[in-house]
């Protein structure tokens, strides 16, 4: 049996009852380590659950994924994804080859924060497509995920932004060299997303996300010391979120009351949201 076990967002406690008893069953444990990050390091997670656990890299999974499965029509084994195990479809590629190969396949879910961002008291039911935003490069500044933005604009619903995360990534030189040097990891923050979507609304110029556009930025959802700030998109440029993981949401225009009501418990500056919400969603405080 191949066990895909969702580990929720913050650290080794996270993980369900359900998951925690198949992992202890299984003969090998992998961690995919990243589409995400826990906030604790893979000891913790061994301490808990009483069993090695294994780091799955990119290559491991997307490559070379006989490792992972080798076995798995006889023995349990566990691949472990932090928050929810469909959060990225890399993971279902690697459902669909354990069924190829006639191995069954049992998925274990957990909150993940395309479902927690529901913390920052936005509901649920008002959010649009999600998008991802990426680091920029000096030749590459992918701007595809405005167009999504936009048609979440329209219609009035917030916009999720999922931020970039660099890990075990290599110098062009490198990688043309076959050298298996790494970069250090790297976590996009809400002040860089905000800046960079600055730019892109600086050239796309639709009106989509400029300075004075509402947005929530959230940081280390889930756990003790989570943050959640509404502001400007300016001032989320300027704010300081501290560790990662941090994700972004662009507010729409069918902001409720309620949700706004939440929002000034979270706002970097109540006078400036106060004035953005009555300028720009007809909301009085």
């Amino acid at each position: 049996m191949l066990y895909i076990v969702g580990l929720g967002l913050s650290d080794e406690r996270d993980i369900t009852v359900k998951g925690l008893e198949a992992v202890k069953s299984c003969e090998r444990v992998y961690l995919e380590a990243y589409t995400s990050i826990l906030m604790v390091d893979k000891q913790r997670l061994e301490e808990f659950y009483g069993k090695e656990v294994t780091i799955a890299h990119r290559e491991t999974v997307e490559s070379g994924s006989d490792e992972i499965l080798h076995d798995a029509d006889r023995v349990n084994v566990a691949f472990l994804v932090v928050g929810d195990p469909y959060g990225a479809t890399t993971h279902t590629d690697l459902v669909i080859r354990a069924r190829e190969r006639g191995i069954a396949v049992k998925t274990i879910h957990n909150a993940s924060i395309m479902n927690a961002v529901g913390a920052t008291g936005l509901q649920l039911y008002n959010f649009g497509q999600t998008v991802s935003i990426v680091f920029f490069t000096d030749d590459w500044r992918p701007d595809s995920f405005y167009d999504r933005v936009a048609e979440n604009a329209a219609l009035g619903l917030h916009t999720l932004c999922l931020l970039d995360i660099k890990v075990r990534e290599q110098t062009i030189e490198n990688l043309m060299r076959g050298r298996q040097i790494f970069e250090p990891p790297r976590y996009m923050s809400v002040c860089l997303a905000a800046q960079q979507l600055l730019e892109v609304e600086t050239a796309r110029a639709a009106g989509v996300c400029g300075e004075n556009a509402l947005a929530v930025g959230v940081a280390r959802v889930g756990s003790d010391d989570q943050i959640i700030r509404a502001g400007t998109l300016r001032q989320m440029a300027d704010f300081d979120f501290g560790a990662p993981l941090h994700s972004l949401v662009l507010v729409g225009s069918r902001l409720h009351l309620l949700e706004a009501e939440i929002l000034r418990e979270h706002a970097i500056d109540l006078e400036s949201l106060n004035h953005v919400l009555k300028q720009d969603y007809k909301i009085d405080a």
